[in-house]
């Protein structure tokens, strides 16, 4: 089978394409046929040696895919041979096939095809528990998003909706803030992209409380970190909750946590891969309402642009250069 390749740790132009073996599965595994790999900010950081997880040389980037199992291992009883399914991999998903624990397989609703099911798990799980279980947001508060037109941003930008939320969302260009509107945002926010200074941080922290009529956000939904984090948290209501999601900016930022006792807030970390491991039948009920407010239609997950297997290291470029709407997929081809 062919596989991009990370051979020696690098920018995205380092990958290779290679033919390498098919995986054979073991016992309580699947073989699955990748028909679809979604393309995720980590897979940028797992090939610059960057991300917190760090498979042995040479591995495939790759975290999130959609196909059918084409074969099972001893054991395997959830599924079987031909079903429709996601899977939840970490890395080893820009392959043509790859081996998978079974209970990292999730069916795929007849209503859903390949593409949009690779899309679907990392962003809209990760934005689902940050803002049920972590938030625990109430239908009525103000949700802020800041890089609300990437994938966890307009996960979290839909998802806000269907729980009840006012959102606001916030992002780079015009754009990027006309899809956010497409998808249901009340307000948007338009911020300047790099670097801010002091009084940029301070004129966004006052946009935000003029949007929400000077009280502040009850929720911040932060993936982007940088300088537009403490600018954010500043802008917080009383007893508001600060959810730390990632760092696409960049920088980690250094939090002055007297911010925290000024505003009874709560600064609420977001790992959602940990979760699904840590509380598996929280995960799965999770699961099964996003499925459902899928069905429903309350979500319509944004694909923006599809990408040959050969493109890959072009995918994973216009990624990390924040010019993705939504998310892009790859998708091998046959």
């Amino acid at each position: 089978m062919k596989a991009v390749l990370c051979k020696e740790y690098g920018p995205p132009d380092s990958l290779v394409i290679e033919e390498v073996p098919s995986p054979e599965p073991k016992k309580g595994e699947v073989l699955l046929e990748v028909h679809a790999a979604a393309v995720n900010f980590p897979d940028v950081l797992i090939i610059e040696n960057k991300y917190q997880f760090k498979p042995p040389l040479p591995f495939s980037p790759g975290g999130e895919v959609a196909g059918v199992i084409k074969k099972v291992g001893e054991g395997v009883t959830k599924v079987k041979v031909g079903d429709r399914v996601i899977g939840s991999c970490g890395w080893g998903g820009y392959a043509e096939e790859i081996a998978l624990d079974e209970a990292r397989v999730t069916p795929i609703p007849d209503e859903m095809d390949f593409v949009t099911a690779s899309a679907f798990l990392m962003t809209y799980g990760t934005s689902h528990h940050a803002l049920k279980d972590r938030a625990q947001i109430k239908p009525g508060e103000t949700l802020l998003v800041l890089g609300a037109a990437g994938g966890v941003g307009l996960a979290a930008v839909e998802l806000g909706k269907a729980m009840g939320a006012r959102v606001i969302a916030a992002a780079s260009s015009e754009d990027k803030l006309a899809v956010c509107k497409e998808h249901g945002a009340d307000e948007t926010l338009l911020y300047p992209s790099g670097a801010l200074d002091r009084d940029a941080q301070k004129a966004l922290s006052e946009k935000i409380k003029e949007l929400t009529g000077g009280q502040g956000a009850d929720v911040v939904y932060d993936p982007v970190g940088g300088d537009y984090s403490e600018a954010a948290l500043r802008a917080t209501n009383w007893e508001g909750r600060f959810l730390v999601v990632g760092f696409a900016a960049g920088p980690i930022p250094k939090i002055p946590l007297n911010l925290a006792l000024l505003k009874g807030c709560q600064i609420v970390g977001v790992f959602w891969g940990a979760f699904t491991a840590r509380e598996p039948k929280r995960h799965q009920e999770n699961l099964k309402e996003l499925m459902g407010w899928f069905k429903e239609g309350k979500l319509r997950p944004h694909v923006s642009k599809t990408y040959k297997f050969e493109e890959a290291a072009q995918a994973l470029k216009d990624m990390a250069a924040r010019k993705v709407k939504g998310k892009i997929v790859i998708v091998p081809s046959r």
